[in-house]
């Protein structure tokens, strides 16, 4: 038995879906420009620093999710995909998740649910581990629902997984996990395949040094 695992900002996608997510409402006028484009631009940079404080964005990312209803939420997702996510699936994304078939396929990303399903769909994956926006009758809070998956979070909500589908790390004979970020460091480093995608700098250094293998789909 074998396991895939995909980041997906800047790894399958050439972008960040967080942050297009963001942009997205602000060009509908939904969130104001001039309060929201320089703080998402800010926390963009803290992410690829890895010095973002993940409880503050999450409380900015998600509390316009719970100004509206869920209706008008997947409506503008809808477009959203069109406009903003489809130009950011390259056919060698495609063709690396494809070529992993045959094994057991789960995107891990820091990116929260609501945005990042129907991108896995896209994809063709069929398991999604993401922060999850708590939800109450249907409607989102703001909040977040238990533990954020980004950096060692995404190793806790990956045995989670593995808990709630009866498997243990130890049936995988091989594992992937394919990522651009210095932030799933603690993910990569307990895969027996880690591999850097058009990394960032500082994760490139580590991959070379090593010897993970380094590929671009771009």
């Amino acid at each position: 038995m074998r396991l895939a695992l995909f980041d997906l900002d800047n790894t399958l996608l050439s972008g960040d879906s967080d942050f297009e997510w963001a942009q997205f409402l602000i060009e509908k006028q939904v969130l104001d420009r001039e309060v929201y484009e320089a703080r998402n631009q800010e926390f963009f940079e803290a992410y690829k620093a890895g010095t973002l404080d993940i409880h503050e964005f999450l409380d900015f990312q998600l509390k316009p999710l719970s100004r509206h209803p869920r209706e008008q939420l997947d409506q503008w997702h809808t477009e959203f995909m069109e406009q903003k996510v489809l130009p950011m699936i390259s056919q060698k994304a495609r063709d690396l998740v494809d070529s992993h078939n045959d094994d057991a396929r789960v995107i891990v990303t820091a990116t929260n649910s609501f945005v990042t399903w129907p991108i896995a769909r896209e994809l063709g994956v069929e398991n999604l581990i993401a922060t999850e926006p708590e939800e109450i009758d249907g409607d989102f809070t703001g909040r977040v629902d238990g533990t954020p998956a980004f950096r060692e979070g995404k190793v806790a909500r990956l045995r989670q997984w593995l808990k709630e589908h009866d498997l243990k790390w130890e049936m995988f004979d091989e594992t992937w996990f394919y990522s651009d970020s210095l932030n799933d460091l603690p993910l990569l480093e307990i895969v027996s395949h880690p591999v850097a995608v058009d990394p960032d700098e500082t994760l490139k250094e580590h991959a070379l040094r090593e010897g993970w293998q380094v590929i671009s789909l771009r």
